[in-house]
């Protein structure tokens, strides 16, 4: 898969057929963010059987249109491979294309690429051109926490640091830590973080040089912290990038998102009126309108992205707003919405007539409740770790019915990430897990204990490199054939 002047192009290998290529024509640019929009027969997204080959017709002729419904602008911007430049990664569902992972670890594990120091923390990492990006609060002798958050570049390959940049962050006693605890993101040639106590950095990603910043409690008067919350929390929702814009959530009366330009940081709109949550917003394709999901303290929302104009709201209740876990959106228009604290999960089917959007309710139950871990979608089936305080279950869910099809004890709270057919998971206490996930069965392929502090940071994999991090140490490794 490739691109020219003119748009994407279609490399067939020599030994490879026009019904295979389609497959992976398609494959690779419902990756990289584009929708199919037939102008004569409106093909839905995500619909295989019986077309391939004719997709690849459709798009020689001109037939179908591929446009881009996501963040980038120009296809430098799309997620290639050998990439993970936003929270979630490439298409924010924590699944990526890897064909060659291990069947199983050796006893020890899977090898060990390096690793290196890293202050406290539950940024995600993320990789560019060779880079990784990541955020943490510096280790103080003598104090529980640093004054200062650092944002800093990494050698990929090596662990060696290219760049770092501190900042004054005042530590606050929360429950989960003092963070970091938001992801940074990467588009084009620029960085953007935002901190526990809401201040927005955007950096050149080569250099480090801060292009622009706002702190915003002091700048747009938004609340430093949840208004409500049931234990304390700092900020922890990451960028969302949309055309020339990126997005935040903030807080405060008439402004829960905000959007500026990339370039210079100036305003553009503001928009929603409801609780945020420390939830990453993101933007989903209802029909054939782009819309941008933010799963707010009591509600999810749907908004224009464009404009900040609020087209639709759905209740989900928690106690203190703790929404944590971002939301799984299907090619069949069905959400699904999840949440501990007293909380549970919820499925909606969105469907668009004329220009309202539908909301309607399809379950809620509490057998998949997530506290601040990831939600893996796998054809009609949901898998995640299940618990609050206590004990945590993987559980399976039927995403139409809401029924549990099966339930695993035996692991703490659980982050996953997906690829050529298995599950890699990563548990609070540090054990790394390789297993697959069905329909039938949890099936552990293998298992290591890892990591000696918490991990509550979702694993980054890139081609056969596995990175995870604690509040100690960021590890790259190996987990290739």
């Amino acid at each position: 898969m490739g691109y020219s002047a003119e748009g994407p192009v279609m490399r067939v290998g020599p030994a490879e057929d026009w019904e295979s290529a389609s497959r992976r024509c398609v494959l690779a640019l419902l990756r990289r963010g584009y929708s199919m929009r037939s102008t004569k027969q409106g093909l839905k997204r995500g619909t295989w059987d019986g077309w391939p080959a004719r997709v690849a017709l459709m798009v020689a002729l001109g037939v179908m249109t591929l446009s881009p419904i996501a963040h980038a602008q120009d296809p430098s911007d799309y997620a290639t491979a050998g990439e993970w430049r936003q929270f979630g990664g490439p298409t924010r569902d924590f699944q990526v294309e890897a064909p060659s992972l291990a069947n199983a670890w050796p006893e020890g594990g899977p090898t060990r690429l390096w690793s290196r120091p890293l202050g406290p923390g539950h940024s995600s990492v993320i990789v560019d051109d060779g880079r990784l990006y990541t955020m943490f609060r510096p280790q103080v002798e003598g104090a529980r926490w640093a004054s200062e958050e650092t944002v800093i570049a990494l050698d990929a390959a090596t662990g060696e640091m290219v760049w770092d940049y501190s900042y004054p962050s005042r530590p606050m006693d929360f429950n989960f830590g003092a963070g970091p605890h938001s992801s940074p993101l990467v588009v084009g040639d620029r960085l953007f973080t935002v901190g526990t106590n809401k201040q927005f950095h955007v950096f050149d990603k080569r250099s480090g040089e801060l292009l622009w910043s706002h702190d915003l409690v002091a700048d747009f008067n938004a609340p430093p912290t949840l208004i409500r919350p049931a234990v304390k929390a700092g900020y922890g929702a990451s960028p969302t990038a949309y055309k020339d814009m990126v997005i935040v959530t903030a807080g405060g009366p008439g402004q829960s998102v905000l959007a500026f330009r990339q370039e210079d940081g100036s305003l553009v709109w503001r928009g929603g009126d409801f609780l945020i949550s420390p939830a990453t917003p993101m933007l989903i394709d209802v029909d054939g309108q782009t819309q941008l999901l933010v799963y707010g303290g009591q509600t999810i929302n749907g908004l224009d992205p464009d404009t900040g104009t609020v087209l639709w709201t759905h209740e989900h209740e928690t106690q203190g707003d703790m929404n944590n876990s971002t939301p799984v959106w299907g090619d069949d228009n069905i959400l699904f919405m999840t949440s501990n604290y007293n909380g549970g999960g919820r499925a909606v089917q969105l469907s668009r007539d004329g220009a309202e959007t539908r909301v309607e309710e399809l379950w809620f139950n509490t057998r998949l409740a997530v506290m601040f871990g990831n939600v893996l979608r796998l054809g009609d089936y949901l898998y995640g770790s299940s618990g609050g305080f206590g004990p945590a279950i993987v559980t399976a869910l039927d995403v139409k019915t809401g029924e549990a099809v099966w339930q695993q004890r035996g692991y703490g709270r659980s982050s996953f990430v997906h690829a050529d057919g298995k599950a890699i998971m990563l548990s609070e206490d540090g054990r790394l897990v390789l297993a697959r996930l069905s329909p039938e069965g949890f099936e552990v392929l293998s298992s290591v204990a890892l990591l000696d502090t918490t991990a509550w940071t979702a694993p980054t994999l890139v081609g056969t490199t596995l990175y995870v991090r604690d509040r100690a140490q960021i590890v790259a490794l190996d987990v290739g054939e």
